[in-house]
């Protein structure tokens, strides 16, 4: 951030104080007053929630209102929109589309989710089989989408669909904002290792989506599905934390008051916290090449290391509590959750799990790296040129 970039946003952060102290202004009102005065998305245009300068002034901003007492609890709350489905509005929306949107998503008014994977398209996201087909300024969708977080309370969903099956599947994808209060969806809680149905099932039964909910033009959902998966990645993995925060944080804090002198336990945890610095410092590296616009593969770096380094940490975390690890507070109770929530180690431990099948698997994320950041050969794709419909599928 340039000295003229710091003094510009601190000026605005001070005027956003003055007009709404952080400690005693509630939190959607605080949000909002932070959306109109650009310090949202401080990347995006103005106007949309952004003053129009780097990605890299954000943390700034967000310490700022931490350290003033304020919250930034709507990024976690709404992960999927504000991480995710701000960066597909504004690269591929409509300004109408991202006036109707924007704001109430970052304020959490409306909560988002994302509806990609199918029960026969996971990795292979391209080959995917929900259909949406034309009626009128309409579209018409039948399917089933799996994995989908936070549906249940959900108010909008990013939705990529099959809309041309003669069409290589690649080239046969369009992509739509949906809202989920709609006649003819269903949600059902799937049951994860937690205890919680933080995922869920999604079925779509003759549901009607109006045109000017499409985003992009029809047939360019693989490019839109690409910018929803770049920022998804960084959301993960690319963030740029404090120093020694976080995990890490957090094991070393259960070490201490375990009273450890265990010299073996001692030096994994040193080994753990030089990885994360590592991990950390590459991932503030990758951000400086991604100031705006559309994140590259420097997200997939950062995903790939911290989903390795979150099942490391809490595993190493549980053995330090040795048998208290192996309880669960609060008892193993089902629940449909509305946040994210892995403050508890022994539920964090359990989350991490998922931290390298979701955004791209970690293979995923190898082949991405291999190809697009060290030019090497792609893996054969026999089926690149085909109509999806001639694709054979399980």
């Amino acid at each position: 951030m340039t000295d003229t970039d710091y003094r510009r946003v601190d000026d605005v952060v001070d005027e956003l104080f003055a007009r709404h102290p952080p400690q005693s202004t509630e939190p959607e009102e605080f949000w909002g007053a932070q959306y109109d005065l650009g310090l949202a998305w401080v990347w995006h245009e103005e106007g949309f929630g952004g003053l129009g300068l780097s990605r890299k002034d954000q943390p700034h901003i967000n310490w700022r209102i931490e350290e003033a007492g304020g919250s930034t609890e709507n990024r976690l709350r709404n992960l999927l929109g504000i991480a995710m489905g701000a960066g597909v509005l504004t690269t591929h929306g409509t300004d109408a589309q991202k006036q109707r949107w924007l704001r109430p998503m970052f304020t959490n008014q409306e909560i988002w989710c994302q509806m990609f994977s199918e029960p026969g398209a996971g990795s292979d996201l391209a080959g995917l089989s929900m259909r949406a087909e034309p009626d009128g300024d309409e579209w018409v969708v039948n399917g089933q989408k799996v994995w989908t977080t936070l549906a249940h309370v959900s108010k909008w969903g990013m939705l990529v669909t099959r809309t041309d099956p003669e069409s290589p599947k690649h080239r046969g994808l369009t992509y739509f904002v949906v809202d989920m209060e709609a006649d003819g969806i269903d949600v059902r809680p799937l049951y994860q290792i937690t205890g919680e149905a933080e995922f869920s099932e999604v079925f779509f039964n003759d549901v009607r989506i109006p045109d000017e909910n499409r985003i992009d033009s029809v047939g360019s959902g693989w490019r839109v599905s690409l910018t929803t998966l770049m920022n998804e990645r960084v959301a993960i993995g690319g963030n740029t934390v404090p120093r020694g925060s976080g995990r890490i944080a957090e094991a070393v804090d259960v070490w201490k008051r375990s009273g450890s002198a265990d010299p073996l336990l001692r030096d994994e945890l040193i080994h753990l916290w030089a990885e994360v610095e590592a991990a950390r410092l590459t991932s503030a590296r990758a951000n400086e090449l991604a100031s705006a616009g559309v994140p590259g593969p420097e997200g997939s770096i950062g995903k790939l290391a911290w989903a390795d380094l979150n099942k490391k940490i809490t595993s190493f975390t549980l053995d330090v509590m040795g048998l208290e690890g192996t309880l669960y507070p609060g008892g193993y109770q089902l629940t449909r959750p509305t946040s994210f929530d892995t403050s508890m180690p022994q539920k964090a431990f359990l989350r991490t799990r998922a931290n390298s099948i979701e955004g791209g698997t970690s293979e995923i994320m190898m082949n991405i790296l291999g190809e697009r950041v060290l030019g090497l050969p792609g893996e054969p794709r026999v089926d690149k040129e085909l109509p999806w419909k001639d694709v054979p599928r399980g």
